[in-house]
Parts: C-alpha cells; sequence; structure tokens
C-alpha cells in the first residue's frame, strides 16, 4: 500500500475524493492538520495538530458484493484494533464502527463506498486514532487518547505503516475467509459480552435493555429484549453509557 503524508487539508477523505483518478489502489493518505475533519453524522472530528492519525485509506473490494459491504467495515475496524494491540491496548469496536478502550473513544472511522447494483467501485476509509492528545476541548462525552493510557508518544508515520499493513491484511480476508473475519469482529464487539446493555430506541422513542445478539452482513444489528429480538440499521439505535 502507498502512503502519502499531507501537512494540512480540510479532511483527507475530502482530499482522496477529490484526487482519486490519480491515486494508487491501494493507498493511505495522513494529515499533519486537518481543519474540517469529519465524523459520524455529519459531527466533526476533534484533533490538535500533528498529535494524532487522521488519515484515508482508498480501496477498491473486489470480490465483496454490494450487499456484503460491511464486510469492508469489519476489516477496517479489526485493522485499528490490531494497531492498537501492537501498542499493547486491548480495544473493542463499538458498533458499526467506532473504536472503544473500556468506555471511552479512540478512534472513529467513517466508512464512504461508491457502488452500483452490481459492484464496489471503491471505498474511502477515513480513521482517526487518538494518539498523542492529552487535553480534549470539544464536548465529545467520553475521549480517549493512546498516550493518556500509556504514557507514552508515538510516532505518525510508524502508525500509519503499521496500519496500512493492518488493513491489506484484513482486506484480503473479506474474500479469503469472510466467515473467520466476521467471527473475530463479533468477539471484539464492545459490549457484546452476553450481558444486558441500555440502548435508546430511535425508531419507537423509548430505552430498553438488551443483548447484542448479531451483525448481518449488509450491517444491521440485531438485539435481543428478552421476549423478543429486534434489528436497526445506523442511526436508528443508540447505545448509552451506564
Amino acid at each position: 500500500m502507498r502512503i502519502f503524508e499531507l501537512e494540512e487539508t480540510l479532511s483527507t477523505n475530502t482530499w482522496v475524493s477529490a484526487n482519486r483518478d490519480s491515486l494508487p489502489i491501494p493507498s493511505l493518505v495522513f494529515a499533519r492538520r486537518q481543519t474540517a475533519g469529519r465524523g459520524q453524522r455529519g459531527n466533526s472530528w476533534e484533533s490538535e495538530p500533528g498529535k494524532n492519525l487522521c488519515c484515508s485509506i482508498f480501496l477498491r473490494p473486489e470480490g465483496v458484493e454490494p450487499r456484503s459491504q460491511f464486510t469492508v467495515s469489519e476489516a477496517v475496524a479489526l485493522a485499528v484494533v490490531d494497531l492498537l494491540a501492537d501498542y499493547g491496548v486491548e480495544a473493542k469496536i463499538k458498533w458499526p464502527n467506532d473504536i472503544y478502550v473500556d468506555d471511552r473513544k479512540i478512534c472513529g472511522i467513517l466508512i464512504e463506498n461508491a457502488i452500483t447494483p452490481r459492484e464496489i467501485l471503491y471505498t474511502i476509509a477515513g480513521i482517526g486514532v487518538n494518539l498523542n492528545q492529552e487535553r480534549f476541548m470539544s464536548d465529545a462525552p467520553n475521549p480517549v487518547s493512546l498516550t493518556q493510557l500509556t504514557g507514552c508518544e508515538y510516532d505518525l508515520s510508524e502508525a500509519a505503516a503499521i496500519l496500512a499493513d493492518h488493513v491489506e491484511k484484513r482486506m484480503a480476508m473479506t474474500v479469503a475467509a469472510p466467515d473467520q473475519l466476521h467471527k473475530e469482529f463479533m468477539s471484539k464487539m464492545w459490549r457484546a459480552d452476553g450481558d444486558e446493555y441500555p440502548f435508546f430506541d430511535c425508531l419507537r422513542g423509548e430505552g430498553i435493555k438488551a443483548r447484542i445478539s448479531d451483525v448481518a452482513s449488509d450491517g444491521i444489528i440485531t438485539l435481543d429484549l428478552g421476549n423478543e429480538c429486534r434489528s436497526y440499521a445506523f442511526k436508528e439505535i443508540e447505545f448509552l453509557l451506564s
């Protein structure tokens, strides 16, 4: 995978999208400063300049059908978990693809797929890993960085290279071993330990307690409420911090 470093850009996802015709596939582009980093639900992504790994990975998921596009999200999320494991930190994947250490968010992922009815043309996976930031100024409820957890400082270029390697290995599994990939994804899911946790059902406007049952290949999550099972797409259910 080719790696490109930018000193500053609005957001790496936006930059990759604008330059995709000239970028080799696969590529990882990281910026030392993002002035308009994007997160899920249209939120901004807070990152102190030069402190965190703000990157986008440009992929062509050959062999993955559009209906199974969540497999790509599984691969990218597991690659971030692999990166953190290399640094001695055990992380979990909060559905659909945030990365948590205990109850604190260390990474956000924004997956953008360009698809036709027959194929995924390309994927841009925006990844923001909190590496060295020690103070967070936004109103995000639960951020944490690697340096806060370990007391060490990390090199952005090194982290980018390690992540690129893990993404390539995990993406190979989307075709060669998708069932194993999904099994590992479920084993690394935050709060998928069989216990009940609080959620807010946005479809019904009510708080519930439920266990995570499964995540389908299209990303739909199924929760077990004891007396019934309910399935939700992204934005239809919210995890509540207990």
